[in-house]
């Protein structure tokens, strides 16, 4: 049922983005596809990961050249309905604590607001450096996780205020960027909750589905939207969110952490070098 619900929900926006036609950045049916292929797969590895697409999809866009509002505003239209389907998947799954989702959640919302709005004005340079130095931290941390030991800090004021303040500064990049907060999200939900890998993942994908909200409601009021580009990759969300939550569960935990410290490591590249170039 799930399954038709979700290629139904996809079809609907395929024939929405055909009805409005053309767009400055969707031009042609092989832009269409090439975009629709870019959100599978970004939203594919980044579900199974808890991280999100944003990661993949917000630089691309930028390095084609589109205004930094609107590369953002469009890669969290993946990543949201990347967090719809691939959290639906996980809630059967039993996989999500959705008490510490909706705790991250609606901390981050406050950021999710401001992100949106200075993204326009912002210094981006030194924001990219701080960024890419935190989630290189995160990668180190998440790697060498199951070598230390298994409990979290036992400081609830020291968890209280930590969480508190990464989770609103997840909710100011997931708009900033586009890319979710779930960067920020899942190394919280390791390092200071204690979960394992796969439960941090589903868990960062239900939070990062009511960032992206947030982030999506308050781009469109600023006039960050491209209407085709966001239908195309929206569609691509909803495909990969599925076909991410059902891989993670063959893939296993061990994996999964690899490909979280791989997706850390590169996003920090990544904005290491847009940094100095």
């Amino acid at each position: 049922m799930i399954f038709w619900i979700i290629i139904s929900a996809s079809i609907i926006l395929v024939i929405s983005a055909i009805f409005l036609g053309a767009s400055p950045t969707v031009p042609d049916v092989w832009f269409g596809i090439s975009f629709l292929a870019l959100s599978i797969g970004a939203t594919l590895l980044g579900s199974m990961v808890g991280l999100g697409g944003g990661l993949v999809i917000a630089p691309v866009l930028v390095l084609m050249g589109l205004p930094p509002p609107v590369a953002a505003s469009s890669s969290l239209a993946a990543t949201l309905s990347n967090a719809v389907t691939s959290s639906v998947v996980y809630a059967k799954q039993g996989r999500i604590d959705y008490r510490q989702a909706l705790k991250l959640g609606l901390l981050a919302m406050p950021g999710s607001v401001l992100g949106a709005v200075v993204s326009a004005d912002a210094n981006i340079t030194l924001f990219r450096i701080l960024l890419g130095i935190a989630l290189l931290l995160a990668s180190i941390y998440v790697f060498i996780k199951p070598r230390l030991s298994k409990h979290p800090p036992r400081s609830s004021a020291m968890i209280l205020v930590l969480s508190t303040t990464a989770s609103f500064f997840a909710g100011v990049i997931s708009s900033f960027f586009g890319i979710g907060g779930g960067v920020i999200f899942v190394p919280i939900l390791i390092i200071l909750v204690g979960m394992s890998m796969m439960r941090a993942a589903s868990t960062s994908m239900f939070a990062i589905l009511l960032t992206s909200i947030v982030g999506m409601a308050t781009h469109g009021t600023l006039g960050n939207s491209d209407a085709v580009l966001i239908l195309v990759l929206s569609t691509g969300g909803l495909v990969g969110g599925m076909l991410g939550a059902k891989l993670s569960l063959v893939v296993g935990e061990r994996y999964l952490r690899i490909l979280a410290v791989i997706t850390l490591v590169g996003a920090s590249l990544k904005l290491f070098w847009d940094s100095i170039t």
